[in-house]
């Protein structure tokens, strides 16, 4: 398991956390499909660290006390395996406070759930994936047991038994996406609240 990583990482870069924001449907939070507005969207002139500001939450309250050092069970993976995972969640970390845009896969213009994953992959380690949420489902290798996810695999999220959202798996419960129209790139619980009863599936691309 790459637990702890995403903690480390945390601490290290400092990155900015989004509250989440459940809503009473998945309706608006696919990226294949345009999404009601649910809040006013950030001023378009505002800067990606103005926003990030805005979405600033107490990081000391998501990581447990001590957590900060690697988890030696990272020791058991190969170095170029680490520096991949790292790389990916860099990337993502990187893009929190980008606003949500239907369609959107540039972090000049915002993205959508699908754009934000195949974005990262691309720039992080060049892999192309499909550009729609239930195509990249069908990705990479299945990772049947939610205990087990790991860093950097893709989870998937639905209704009626169609995928129809993706974000990216951090480590400490946590995904990083971009959850619908008025929202920006953020990390939500997957263990708790809203996303975690929409969770249906993970995905281990190959090549990380």
């Amino acid at each position: 398991m790459r637990s702890g990583l995403f903690v480390a990482l945390a601490v290290l870069s400092g990155p900015v956390f989004a509250q989440q924001m459940p809503s009473s449907s998945l309706a608006g939070d696919s990226a294949d499909a345009p999404a009601p507005v649910t809040r006013t969207m950030l001023p378009e002139t505002m800067s990606l660290s103005d926003r990030a500001l805005l979405l600033a939450t107490d990081l000391n309250r998501l990581l447990v006390p001590g957590a900060a050092a690697m988890d030696p069970s990272l020791n058991s993976l190969p170095a170029q395996e680490q520096s991949k995972i790292k790389t990916v969640l860099q990337r993502a970390m990187g893009l929190l406070g980008t606003p949500y845009r239907w369609g959107g896969s540039d972090p000049d213009k915002g993205f959508d759930c699908s754009g934000l994953v195949g974005y990262v992959f691309r720039n992080a380690l060049g892999i192309e994936l499909p550009r729609v949420s239930r195509d990249m489902a069908k990705s990479g290798e299945l990772v049947t047991d939610r205990a087990k996810l790991a860093e950097g695999d893709l989870v998937f999220f639905g209704r009626r038994g169609r995928v129809d959202h993706v974000g990216i798996y951090v480590g400490e419960g946590q995904f990083v996406h971009a959850p619908s129209r008025g929202k920006d790139v953020q990390v939500s619980s997957l263990e708790t609240g809203y996303w975690s009863q929409k969770f249906m599936q993970a995905r281990r691309i190959e090549g990380i």
